[in-house]
């Protein structure tokens, strides 16, 4: 039997959400700096290490992620940050597939969800576990706390106020200056406040309203402005108001919401984020993407989902298996389409849309989130969308203007060197007690392992991710660098796009990419969410018509009051270019 959402409504008051587990202490740190000897790069790594055999850390530390004997590094930068270099943070679970499961707490009934859940066929029957609970408090259901004077605490709301917004379409939703102004359902505004949302940003207060008044929309927004929080709200609250589906009882998962995003780390990220905003509402979140075992997720599917975040190829093997039906599917999201079209998705796109059994636009609901708006995403939108509102929060396929770019020109043989003196200074400029994430980029997976070696060997808690490393190695990295206990991430450009990483400082491009939407999507890892940040480019004489677009992106973020302006010109040279410069060593702030 499999359910959704019909059990735990009916059992409301069955049980209490599991409290969470106290976190294991953290290791003390041996007094001598790692050497080459003693360090095993994770391309490098065996398999699997017994328990006896494994680093101490703030977490259990995945199998094979660090070599048995090996030194931890300690003094200087590495003492400060403390934890091993694969530390993930204190209490972390895997970020890998899930669903939320439903037990005690579900709130069918509120905030104008009202009943009929019960009559929902194929469910869990009396299998019922308790649901975890994705926030970390111990006693979530009692939280009484005043979020007005913790308001996200660094976000920057007052530079939200300077972005400019436009709309196109007839009879647009007037936008919303609080979360309060919309009827989202008493359990989703719960959750909205345990997530800390005080203030909708720019694109959630023109967005939510669209999507709540039942139209579609297309959206184009900047990195970092809050986009996975204006779809997945009124998909929720929509769930929740909508009469109850009779699903066949059948191993096929007949999903009611379908969220489509380029990678699995995005799917993964929004995943956890729809399991907070879903949480003890009884909607059912589920993740599926590839390079990981599919049974599992199969498994996940079988006890029935409501919300079914995914990667367009996992999807369509799903779909070939007959364990997805889309045809119960009221709400489409698809994030980040740009990078999908980029990716190469887009006939696997189209055939999920147009060729299975997803009911029709004007029947289903559909939002399409981009960062740029070019001829191949128009097409999209006229093809998937129906009488849709246009939406473009600043301006469509730039930077923030909340980040600092900088460029220097860096020869080859000095790119480690400069490296290290802004991490230096990046450090002093840190909070005391609190150590400021730095991303670095690359262009090649052996130049991310290297570039991590020499990091880890010269004293500097570093690590990895890029196409190599697999799925459980990418997720322990980036739960490693979220938490600090490696404030520095070498990334090629795997980790450049959709990944809400908070707290990060600096974006350095240690190479520069090949065109300029992916130094954009680069460097909007910082400067999000109304924050600050800075970011850092080298070039050399081999970077070739790039720099220009560079040098342009930069012009056209913060004017040219106050740059310093790196005069220069570019010779043709045997089909490539070569850079002559003036006085100046570098362009920016």
């Amino acid at each position: 039997m499999r359910s959704s959402w019909a059990d735990s409504v009916a059992n409301a008051e069955e049980s209490a959400p599991a409290t969470g587990a106290a976190p294991a202490p953290v290791a003390n740190h041996q007094n001598s700096r790692p050497t080459r000897s003693s360090y095993v790069p994770p391309h490098l790594r065996g398999g699997g290490r017994s328990p006896e055999n494994q680093v101490p850390a703030a977490a259990p530390t995945p199998a094979g992620a660090y070599p048995s004997g090996a030194v931890q590094p300690s003094g200087g930068y590495a003492a400060a940050v403390g934890g091993t270099r694969w530390a993930a943070p204190p209490g972390a679970g895997s970020a890998g597939v899930g669903v939320v499961r439903q037990g005690g707490g579900g709130r069918g009934a509120v905030g104008g969800a009202g009943g009929g859940w019960n009559s929902r066929p194929g469910g869990w029957g009396d299998r019922r576990d308790r649901e975890p609970n994705p926030f970390g408090d111990s006693e979530p259901a009692a939280v009484d706390v005043d979020f007005e004077s913790q308001q996200n605490t660094g976000i920057n709301f007052d530079a939200y106020e300077d972005i400019p917004v436009e709309t196109s379409g007839h009879d647009v939703p007037p936008a919303v200056n609080t979360f309060a102004e919309i009827d989202l359902g008493d359990a989703l505004n719960e959750n909205i406040r345990r997530c800390k949302y005080v203030r909708p940003t720019p694109v959630q207060r023109h967005a939510i309203p669209i999507v709540i008044g039942g139209r579609d929309l297309m959206a184009c927004a900047q990195t970092g402005s809050g986009k996975t929080a204006a779809f997945c709200f009124p998909i929720i609250s929509g769930i929740l108001k909508s009469r109850p589906p009779q699903r066949p009882r059948a191993r096929t998962a007949f999903p009611l919401a379908l969220i489509l995003s380029p990678t699995r780390e995005l799917s993964v990220q929004i995943h956890e984020e729809a399991k907070k905003f879903a949480y003890q509402t009884g909607v059912k979140a589920c993740v599926a993407y590839g390079g990981a075992p599919i049974h599992q997720q199969l498994r996940e599917l079988e006890r029935g989902v409501d919300i079914l975040v995914a990667t367009p190829g996992r999807l369509m093997d799903l779909l070939e298996r007959a364990r997805v039906s889309l045809q119960m599917v009221n709400y489409l999201a698809l994030d980040e389409a740009d990078r999908m079209l980029d990716m190469g998705f887009e006939p696997q796109i189209r055939k999920i849309v147009e060729q299975m059994d997803m009911p029709p636009r004007g029947v289903r609901q559909t939002m399409l989130f981009s960062a740029t708006f070019p001829k191949e995403i128009q097409r999209l939108a006229s093809d998937f969308l129906a009488d849709y509102i246009f939406l473009a929060v600043g301006r469509v396929g730039s930077s923030t203007d909340l980040i600092a770019q900088r460029v220097e020109f860096v020869l080859e043989a000095d790119k480690r060197s400069y490296l290290m003196d802004l991490i230096h200074a990046q450090k002093a400029n840190d909070v005391p007690g609190k150590n400021s994430l730095t991303l670095v980029f690359v262009e090649t997976k052996r130049g991310a392992d290297a570039l991590e070696n020499w990091l880890y060997t010269n004293g500097f808690p570093a690590t990895s991710i890029h196409g190599d490393r697999t799925q459980q190695e990418r997720e322990y990295a980036l739960r490693s660098f979220k938490s600090g206990a490696t404030p520095i991430l070498v990334a090629t450009d795997v980790a450049a796009r959709g990944l809400d990483i908070p707290d990060v400082a600096h974006v350095i491009n240690f190479d520069l990419p090949n065109d300029i939407d992916d130094y954009v999507h680069r460097i909007g890892r910082t400067g999000r969410a109304g924050k600050s940040g800075l970011a850092t480019a080298f070039f050399n004489e081999g970077a070739g018509t790039v720099v220009v677009e560079v040098m342009v992106e930069v012009r056209l973020a913060r004017g040219t009051d106050g740059l310093v302006m790196l005069r220069i010109e570019m010779k043709p040279m045997d089909g490539w270019y070569s850079i002559d410069l003036a006085e100046n060593r570098y362009w920016g702030l």
